[in-house]
């Protein structure tokens, strides 16, 4: 007895012998910050206009659509309150991986609107992760901590600034943000605030860049590049602008004089050396 098989327009379609088995398309549908769009679908027409076969995306943005026959095809993806995408593809007998398919925003660009942004705290994240005995991560965040960017009319022109309050740690565990407060990491009562400050802009793609900048902490100064990524501009409902970037950065912190470890059996160090930091920055047009 053959399985049935379900196509994207909810037609079964069985295969047995003599006869041609349906091919599979798959792919993601994100938006341009990275984030699945849950109520995008996909719709695969063929070469006379009539449908081949049709599916929504999963909670974490996948799809998987059967059509009948191989051969080419157009694959149309659209989400509400997002600008559709029409591509032209051949689909092979052993199936299609569109990989990720990445819808806009009407109003959305490659660059953010030239004007200084103000970085706004209470939608915005400052996160940074460190290995644990090399078995699981720390993660932890900055509560207090301010910036702007200016962006200008050619994007390489701009730059940026951020201040965090360094006894504003906070790791969900008291004891261990006393310490990290302490001289033996960022040393808090003698330099409290930590500051980075932009040199220079490269772009590294669409809605992509490298910032290169001076990251001070704990009496240290050292180069630190971000890699930069730009999710989109959208009004808010107070009459704003507001734009999302998201970065990343990653440290060494025996770079910065943050020489305290703890070495357990088999040599192992009790916090790792390298650390991960994310900011997730939601930004107020102020100009």
């Amino acid at each position: 007895m053959n399985d049935g098989l379900l196509t994207g327009d909810g037609h079964g379609v069985r295969g047995g012998v003599g006869e041609q088995r349906p091919v599979r398309v798959s792919g993601a549908v994100h938006g341009r910050g990275g984030w699945p769009l849950e109520q995008a679908t996909i719709t695969l027409v063929g070469p006379a206009g009539g449908q081949l076969g049709r599916g929504a995306v999963g909670t974490d943005g996948s799809f998987a659509v059967l059509v009948p026959t191989a051969g080419p095809a157009t694959v149309i993806v659209a989400a509400p309150g997002a600008l559709p995408v029409a591509r032209a593809v051949t689909i092979p007998a052993n199936g299609l991986d569109l990989g990720v398919v990445t819808l806009a925003r009407p109003g959305d660009a490659g660059t953010p609107r030239p004007g200084r942004w103000t970085i706004d705290p209470a939608h915005s994240t400052i996160a940074i992760t460190a290995q644990h005995l090399g078995l699981s991560k720390v993660h932890g965040r900055f509560r207090r901590f301010s910036g702007e960017l200016v962006v200008s009319d050619s994007v390489e022109q701009s730059w940026c600034q951020a201040r965090l309050d360094a006894d504003s740690i906070d790791t969900g565990n008291e004891q261990r943000d006393e310490h990290l407060r302490s001289a033996d990491f960022l040393d808090a009562g003698q330099f409290a605030e930590i500051r980075y400050d932009s040199t220079s802009v490269e772009a590294a793609g669409p809605g992509r860049w490298i910032v290169h900048g001076r990251l001070d902490l704990a009496g240290t100064a050292r180069a630190v590049p971000l890699e930069v990524r730009y999710s989109g501009t959208r009004p808010d409902p107070w009459g704003g602008v507001r734009a999302g970037f998201t970065a990343t950065a990653r440290l060494n912190r025996e770079d910065f004089r943050m020489n305290w470890n703890q070495a357990v059996e088999l040599g192992l160090s009790l916090v790792g050396t390298h650390l991960l930091v994310e900011l997730d920055i939601q930004a107020v047009l102020a100009d």
